[in-house]
């Protein structure tokens, strides 16, 4: 289902109501398919954490560089005292937003709140990620995590941007962080706003003010681009890139950790059986899906999880092979009649859902479509919200969920492989088990030598291959724009950060 102009014409007028009228000088304003959820979003609930990280609002311990490598943020250090034991020594010199210092004391109360049910900064899955037992400070600087077992994982889940570490609020400011841009205003799911830090500790930031604006779908933040209402698209149409390029605008693209993939309803319906499964995956051209739906700009085919060049990819190319596909149909007693396939008496058919806030999804569902339907497979496509794919495969009205998903956004590899594919994660919605595939994801958690993780994880990689436990389609380089004289911006492997203090524009 491709999105007619007119369409992105109509979703313009909503975006147009947190829009000023021409972009502001001294002012960044980004057009983005997601916004906040409240009007004081709690940057440690959900995944709220994100956009304040991405503003430049917190800052969180350890941080993620441009080459995945994980650096001390907040945090001047990090230490392992024993295998559960965990030592931060804070940067000197730190002040929240409301001028009172950053002390080990405050992190404690800040992270607290991640694993307090009554707390709005609650947080399950943020709190899974650290399992701790015990948490406290030493002296002023110094705060010790104890976890319940052992986790090799837990420097990096302190990058996570669920875990901001923020200050007691005020009405002053609801959200009392540390990062170079302070929080003014939010509206849920249009405006998020954030004014310069002028007392930030490595310098006077280089913007007076980031807006971000909510636009339904990538094509009406493209129109409110060329009509000069914003001065940056987070996500821009793929298709559309080396045309607006030639206009003189900036364009970013780089490689991120980002895979499109399906999620597969392994409870219930074809898609329970491996073997129609992997019928599927084989079935799909994904290098054709790379060059229609991202015009051979935006990314490139994924045989696994992880991209290659940017860590902890195991060596699976991606198959395209619609004889082996059929092979695989035939294995698992399907029945090829008049050119379509027949399963227990009845046409083979496959309900497909995704979301249109990118804008490659919708099209790489019907390409997939194409591609059944060429082996003799029949389809169906809903195109909706996140929120109610996600529902449809949890309930088992839909059989495959194609979604798009940073599958390193804390740099390590086991956090959204047990969010995905573990018996009991908190994002398996397709209710895929495997106990070997639980085994080896809980000993990557406990294996603290790099080589060792490594090679659990490509045997995770293969596992997740040979049962296509969900099915990887193309790794994407995310594609932004931006009006000419930005600088101090580049796209982030993660995608998690965007500003900092030297983000402006040049003179």
């Amino acid at each position: 289902m491709f999105f007619s102009r007119q369409f992105a014409t109509a979703a313009l007028l909503t975006l147009s109501a947190a829009l000023p009228a021409v972009a502001q000088e001294g002012s960044l304003t980004i057009a983005i398919g997601f916004g906040p959820t409240a009007e004081v979003p709690d940057p440690r609930a959900g995944y709220n954490g994100w956009m304040s990280n991405q503003t430049g609002v917190t800052e969180t311990l350890m941080g993620i560089d441009y080459d995945l490598t994980l650096y001390p943020r907040l945090a001047e250090s990090i230490a392992q005292d024993t295998p559960t034991t965990w030592r931060v020594t804070l940067r000197e010199g730190v002040q929240f937003h409301d001028g009172t210092p950053l002390t080990a004391d405050a992190v404690v109360a800040s992270i607290a709140a991640v694993s307090d049910e009554s707390h709005p900064g609650h947080n399950a899955r943020v709190s899974k990620l650290l399992d701790l037992a015990s948490l406290s400070a030493e002296g002023d600087r110094v705060v010790i995590f104890e976890t319940n077992s052992r986790n090799a994982a837990f420097p990096w889940s302190l990058s996570e941007p669920g875990l901001a570490i923020v200050g007691a609020p005020s009405d002053g400011f609801p959200i009392n962080a540390t990062g170079p841009y302070v929080f003014k205003e939010a509206v849920p799911e249009q405006l998020y706003r954030a004014e310069a830090n002028l007392d930030y500790r490595l310098g006077t930031p280089g913007l007076e003010e980031v807006r971000v604006v909510v636009a339904g779908d990538p094509a009406s933040s493209a129109l409110a681009f060329e009509a000069g209402e914003v001065d940056m698209v987070i996500n821009y149409p793929e298709t559309d890139f080396e045309r607006i390029q030639s206009t003189g605008a900036l364009g970013f693209s780089a490689p991120t950790a980002r895979l499109y993939f399906y999620t597969l309803n392994a409870a219930s319906g074809p898609m329970a059986n491996p073997l129609i499964r992997k019928a599927v995956s084989k079935a799909i051209d994904r290098e054709g899906i790379v060059t229609a739906a991202l015009s051979g700009v935006g990314g490139v085919p994924a045989g696994t999880v992880f991209p290659t060049g940017l860590g902890w990819a195991a060596d699976i190319a991606p198959s395209y092979d619609p004889a082996g596909a059929e092979a695989l149909l035939a294995e698992a007693g399907a029945v090829k009649q008049g050119g379509r396939w027949m399963l227990d008496g009845a046409p083979l058919e496959i309900d497909i859902v995704t979301y249109a806030s990118r804008a490659a999804l919708p099209p790489t569902a019907e390409l997939t479509q194409a591609f059944l339907s060429a082996i003799g497979v029949s389809s169906t496509i809903r195109v909706g919200e996140w929120g109610a794919g996600n529902d449809a495969i949890a309930a088992g009205e839909a059989d495959m969920f194609l979604q798009a998903w940073v599958t390193t956004p804390q740099g390590d590899p086991g956090a959204v492989l047990e969010t995905l594919l573990k018996s009991d994660g908190g994002s398996n919605s397709g209710k895929y088990s495997n106990a070997a595939l639980d085994s080896l994801l809980e000993k990557g958690r406990l294996t603290f030598e790099q080589a060792a993780r490594e090679a659990i994880y490509d045997e995770v990689q293969e596992i997740i291959a040979a049962e296509a436990a969900l099915i990887p389609v193309f790794h994407v380089s995310q594609v932004n724009v931006a009006k000419p004289g930005l600088t101090g911006y580049a796209v982030h492997p993660t995608e998690t950060y965007w500003i900092t203090h030297e983000t402006k524009f040049a003179e």
